[in-house]
């Protein structure tokens, strides 16, 4: 009886659906659009597609990206092993790594951290002329990574630990870094900051002895280093190629001598 009842209730709300649609699709009026010959039309301009500004780390120079301090930041690792100096046995000695940039930063250089920008300069002009990849062995140094990856005496009042100091070489030419050295001196004929001022143009041998082979040049802002394959080698530079080594000897910006301290050395940087 209820499944009669129901099959009569659906009948007839089927045949009341129907008759409902019937009415709407009889009532529908369409009507055309007309324009008059004087219509104006909105007048639109084509979209244009404006590309996003690059963060500085994203320029490239020559194909490859532009240097920024960013490249200098200190390269421990806590990954790395322990070294172990058995130079003198009654005092051998175990070095660990720092854990990297993300535990402190770089350093604090007239109350900015950073490097020096003579350094990012000449990197980026070597780039730029070369059209081949500036590779950064080591920039900063921060006091445990610098005792870790170099354990002579000389490194431990090297200028890395301040910011002023930087190993590197060019891709495509590892084996001509007497071609990289004659940019460098291109740098300052053609930086217009320094052009015509003899004191940043003439570049001088350094004549007294050192930890290299051939005499380091210099003039009143750098000091430029370079170790052949046999020298210089310590944990950053384990590569075997012969390498640059620029060491900043003064600020033009605040016109004082460039030196290391302990205070800039160990107290110089913010530790997160």
């Amino acid at each position: 009886m209820n499944c009669q009842r129901l099959f009569i209730f659906f009948i007839i709300f089927s045949l009341i659906s129907c008759k409902d649609n019937k009415k709407t699709a009889h009532s529908t009026k369409i009507e055309k659009i007309s324009r008059s010959k004087d219509d104006i039309y909105y007048k639109y301009q084509e979209p244009t597609k404006n590309l996003m500004d690059l963060y500085p780390f994203e320029e490239e120079t020559a194909g490859f990206f532009k240097i920024t301090k960013e490249f200098f930041r200190c390269k421990g690792n806590p990954l790395n092993p322990e070294r172990v100096d058995t130079s003198n046995l009654d005092n051998v000695k175990v070095y660990l790594d720092c854990v990297g940039p993300i535990k402190h930063s770089l350093p604090l250089i007239n109350g900015k951290e950073g490097v020096y920008p003579v350094l990012i300069d000449i990197l980026n002009f070597v780039q730029r002329k070369t059209k081949k990849r500036v590779v950064i062995t080591c920039g900063h140094r921060c006091p445990k990574h610098n005792s870790y990856a170099d354990i002579s005496n000389i490194a431990k009042t090297s200028k890395h630990l301040i910011g002023a100091e930087v190993d590197f070489y060019i891709q495509g030419l590892e084996n001509s870094p007497l071609k990289v050295m004659d940019l460098i001196f291109d740098f300052y004929k053609e930086d217009s900051r320094y052009r015509g001022s003899e004191e940043y143009e003439g570049f001088q041998q350094y004549q007294k002895e050192t930890d290299v082979s051939t005499p380091p040049w210099h003039n009143k802002e750098i000091f430029v280093k370079l170790y052949q394959y046999n020298e210089g080698r310590d944990f950053n530079n384990r590569h075997p190629y012969p390498y640059i080594c620029i060491q900043v000897l003064y600020d033009r910006s605040t016109k004082q001598k460039v030196n290391y301290t302990w205070e800039k050395a160990y107290r110089g940087y913010l530790q997160h």
